[in-house]
């Protein structure tokens, strides 16, 4: 049976790779044609993606009456899909045709500003436009590291990790070793990514407002700010579509640097907020960010040991 499941997913990460190679070499234009055919397909016959991005519509959103927020979750899957069709050419495409991409660099002195200090940058990159452009573009120009957890299909681990590191990114495990080498990395005065939108295990977060309801958010961030001095910056490489992306670097809440776990979470949350204003339709609504809930924290009265920093 195992060996049945490890040919089933090496036959997948062929596919998967052969696939992506292909769709390298397509322009972006051709990209977000393709997109705007699977998003909507994506509305219609899943219905998981459909109503959890609903869902988290309805909770982002209020005022908006149904047609709006149906029609911004049809906007928001092309999206979701068309970043998924650019893997092959964030990860495979020729570096000059990424970097010309690249329409324009915003904010880009926030992070030369706090290495000139001599101070780390913390990157809150959240599930927002073409996170991959930024991991490409931020490892062009800076030394820099971030946590990386293995694909589902572990095949796919050699082309993932190659296509994230290519520029010279360095990718460490989401465990205390990892966490270890992020403090390293700010103490050399380099530049480290974070996910703040991704819920953490039990034991390493709190919960804290987003969107008017209470999500389970990480506590790493306060934890490195403590001990490396770190500036915070959110960064989001923002969509055009079919031309190109134009990444937005902007200063962090100042609650981020709270030593109160909660009020840094909170500036966290409100860091992704911020980033999702830029364009609603570019948030991936389809994660379920508000799995984890206070009642069931109750029935987990030793939660901590979960704890991974």
């Amino acid at each position: 049976m195992e060996d049945l499941s490890t040919r089933s997913d090496a036959f997948r990460a062929r596919a998967t790779t052969t696939l992506w190679r292909g769709l390298s070499r397509w322009r972006l234009r051709s990209l977000w044609w393709l997109a705007r055919l699977v998003g909507p397909a994506v509305m219609q016959f899943s219905r998981r993606e459909r109503e959890v991005t609903l869902i988290n519509l309805a909770q982002a959103y209020p005022e908006l009456d149904q047609k709006q927020r149906h029609q911004l979750a049809r906007n928001s899957l092309v999206h979701s899909s068309a970043s998924m069709l650019e893997l092959g050419f964030a990860w495979m495409g020729p570096t000059e045709r990424i970097d010309a991409s690249i329409i324009a660099v915003k904010g880009r002195e926030l992070l030369d500003e706090a290495r000139q200090q001599g101070r780390g940058v913390i990157v809150l990159a959240p599930h927002f436009g073409n996170w991959e452009i930024l991991n490409f573009w931020l490892s062009s120009h800076f030394p820099f590291t971030a946590m990386y957890e293995p694909p589902k299909i572990r095949a796919l681990d050699a082309v993932t990790r190659h296509g994230r590191e290519r520029q010279g990114a360095s990718l460490v495990p989401t465990n205390p070793r990892g966490v270890a080498s992020l403090l390293k990395a700010l103490k050399r005065s380099e530049a480290i990514g974070i996910l703040p939108d991704q819920e953490p295990d039990w034991g390493s977060g709190v919960f804290a407002p987003f969107f008017y309801r209470d999500a389970y958010t990480a506590t790493l961030l306060p934890k490195l700010v403590a001990r490396t001095e770190a500036r915070v910056v959110t960064g989001v490489a923002l969509r055009e579509p079919g031309r190109g992306f134009v990444i937005h670097f902007m200063a962090a809440d100042e609650r981020v640097y709270s030593n109160d776990e909660t009020t840094s979470a909170t500036g966290v949350n409100a860091c992704v907020e911020c980033a999702i204003a830029l364009d609603p339709a570019q948030y991936q609504w389809e994660y379920k960010r508000y799995r984890k809930t206070h009642e069931e924290q109750i029935s987990h009265p030793d939660f901590k040991r979960y704890r991974l920093y």
